[in-house]
């Protein structure tokens, strides 16, 4: 144990002296600095020491399911119990929908816990209604003390706990001001240690930044067990995504539709993500089979190329990576002596599905080139692959399955690369196979002019 000992601690920002200062050092506010205890030095503790990993009940890991199999699948089979969970998303998308709805159908014997600290009671109550997820064993605290949610926490004994949110729960001890990031690291850093010591589970709600990002510092981050993002693809649907998984797949996907009685799941999206059209597809169009977690998903990548008034390049994306357009442009510019650098390209998905796998190299690239010389690609077919700098088309996971996904959903064709990634060797082989970016042009497009000219 630790011998308590007194310190100054400023409400500002945190920072700590041995004896009372009116002006803080480090931030520069006045009479900031309050006394505080801290731990002092070590003392040996007789009654810590270590099990063998061996005599560790295995049940101890047993998973808690949500009642939604989208959740579920994203969690990678349920919550495991024990674990700390990170979600964030933009204001109004569906939070706090989502993990009332989580409480209402947890599939487990216990209470649930809703700590706010951004609604009242009432509100809550109103959503509950509106959602349908009115239930005895959901519990509702409304404050933003932590100290006074974990003496709540410790009376009740829930099964789940669902914090909402991360920024606006302060403990004096790390401050005055919520939201600071000593105020999210000590709440988090309480939070996590009360649900690994209780065996529960508690899920923290947090804000991001304009850019998407998790508020807050990084070490909140790693701190928790998982971390999922909500994000809008298009209109009414809802992608939860998984960015760290302790207990799981780190890049699974959930589907869900907004409405008026919250958050319904889509088991089926493959529809969503493509355009139904009769005819000829429109140029610029390419088909890609990406691999989203346990799913194969076609997306309709569109590209568009104008001249740019400027006669500089200027990539406008925001489903794919604009550092990944400008790439495969310049690629598809080298081996095709077609001109983009003076093109204006706009990419995107049909749907709003950001797409971060590298197999949509290959079907971005028949779509830019698509585009630029008014030439659709035929209309049953479907591309995955990754790009290398010389123009060779690389092998990426799951061929097979994006092969025989592709024959289901009714395309005729599936491009891809020649060689596969160890350990996928199969003895047939149900795609059309190409090595480099000229010779899937030339596969797609026989009646197309020769490469080598200038457009």
């Amino acid at each position: 144990m630790k011998k308590p000992s007194i310190v100054y601690r400023c409400s500002a920002c945190g920072h700590e002296e041995p004896k009372w200062l009116g002006r803080c050092p480090e931030c520069g506010q006045w009479n900031t600095l309050v006394e505080a205890r801290t731990s002092g030095r070590l003392e040996k503790d007789n009654t810590a020491f270590p099990v063998p990993l061996e005599s560790i009940d295995p049940a101890l890991g047993t998973r808690v399911l949500s009642g939604i199999s989208e959740l579920d699948r994203v969690l990678g089979g349920g919550f495991m119990r024990g674990s700390a969970i990170l979600l964030g998303g933009e204001p109004g998308i569906g939070k706090s929908t989502l993990l009332l709805q989580t409480c209402a159908k947890l599939q487990a014997k216990g209470k649930a816990l809703y700590v706010s600290g951004e609604e009242s009671a009432a509100q809550i109550r109103m959503r509950a209604e509106r959602t349908a997820t009115l239930a005895r064993h959901v519990e509702v605290f409304c404050s933003n003390d932590l100290h006074a949610c974990l003496s709540v926490m410790d009376s009740v004994h829930p099964v789940i706990t669902v914090v909402d949110s991360i920024q606006t729960i302060h403990s004096p001890e790390a401050g005055m001001v919520p939201g600071t990031p000593n105020q999210v690291k000590y709440c988090t850093q309480e939070l996590v240690e009360w649900a690994k010591s209780h065996d529960s589970i508690v899920v923290l709600v947090a804000h991001v930044t304009k850019d998407g990002l998790i508020a807050g510092p990084k070490a909140a981050e790693h701190l928790v067990d998982a971390v999922l993002s909500i994000e809008q693809a298009e209109q009414a649907l809802r992608v939860v995504r998984t960015s760290k998984n302790r207990f799981g797949s780190a890049d699974e996907l959930g589907f869900f539709v907004m409405g008026a009685k919250g958050l319904t799941e889509l088991p089926d999206p493959s529809g969503i993500f493509m355009v139904r059209r009769e005819g000829q597809l429109p140029a610029g169009i390419a088909i890609a089979m990406m691999h989203e977690g346990s799913r194969i998903l076609p997306a309709e990548v569109q590209a568009l190329a104008i001249p740019s008034k400027s006669g500089v390049m200027r990539v406008y994306s925001d489903r794919i990576d604009p550092l990944r357009v400008s790439r495969v442009a310049a690629v598809l510019e080298k081996q095709t002596k077609l001109d983009f650098s003076s093109q204006e390209l706009y990419v995107n998905v049909a749907g709003g599905l950001r797409l971060t796998e590298p197999a949509v190299d290959l079907p971005l690239a028949c779509a830019l080139y698509s585009a630029r010389t008014g030439q659709p690609l035929p209309k049953d077919a479907a591309l995955a692959g990754e790009l290398s700098l010389a123009g060779e088309v690389r092998p990426v996971g799951s061929m097979e399955r994006r092969a025989r996904t592709a024959i289901q959903l009714g395309f005729g064709r599936m491009v891809g690369p020649g060689a596969v990634l160890p350990g996928e060797e199969s003895a047939s082989r149900s795609w059309s196979a190409v090595g480099t970016l000229k010779e899937t042009i030339r596969m797609l497009w026989s009646q197309a002019t020769s490469l080598g000219g200038s457009k």
